[in-house]
């Protein structure tokens, strides 16, 4: 399955929540889209609520398929418990902790703007934005006019959001420190990381 590119809006009313940064169409219609959508009340098997929390966490870090399961596999290999090291490994991505950071406004800005060559880490140049950081790393945005410009763009745009405690930046510098990774209490809320584990485990 590739990445979503379609309507936000549809995948936020979808799944009643802001998957998406929402606008003013999600906040009059915020149930299901179709004509039946504010009556729907059908009952859910545990296989599609399942399903449907997976693919909530899959629009939300803009992942393909392939890229969301090799993720859980890896989580599922490594040491402690799979659900909080899968939630890890996505939250600590290079594009979402660009997007942490405020350095892009939304995900998939902060993806292209990794894909694009404007980051460093630990002063080498990385366009991956699938990249997994460490506590300790330190990410850069490139020392040119271009790069400077859409970071200083977007930290206008993103004042209003607070970066988080297991991160830091310096605006002055563009410079910024995983000082940790992420607890579990610091990542995403309303997912529910045990039944994908149990959808995976099927």
């Amino acid at each position: 399955m590739s990445r979503y590119t379609g309507p936000t809006t549809r995948i936020n009313r979808r799944f009643g929540m802001a998957i998406f940064p929402p606008n003013k169409a999600f906040e009059r219609k915020g149930y299901p889209p179709g004509v039946h959508g504010p009556r729907l009340r059908r009952k859910q098997s545990d296989y599609s609520i399942g399903l449907n929390e997976k693919q909530k966490l899959r629009f939300m870090y803009g992942m393909t398929e392939k890229q969301f399961r090799r993720t859980f596999e890896q989580a599922k290999r490594a040491k402690g418990v799979t659900g909080e090291v899968f939630l890890q490994r996505l939250e600590t991505r290079l594009d979402n902790v660009i997007y942490r950071l405020n350095l892009a406004k939304t995900r998939s800005s902060a993806r292209q703007f990794v894909n694009h060559g404007h980051i460093k880490v630990n002063g080498h140049k990385v366009d991956i934005s699938s990249y997994q950081v460490e506590a300790g790393d330190e990410i850069e945005v490139k020392d040119s006019t271009s790069s400077r410009q859409l970071a200083t763009r977007a930290l206008d745009e993103t004042r209003a959001r607070t970066i988080p405690d297991w991160a830091s930046l310096a605006e002055d510098t563009f410079k910024g420190k995983i000082n940790r990774l992420p607890s579990r209490d610091e990542i995403e809320v309303g997912i529910n990381e045990q039944l994908i584990v149990e959808f995976y485990s099927r």
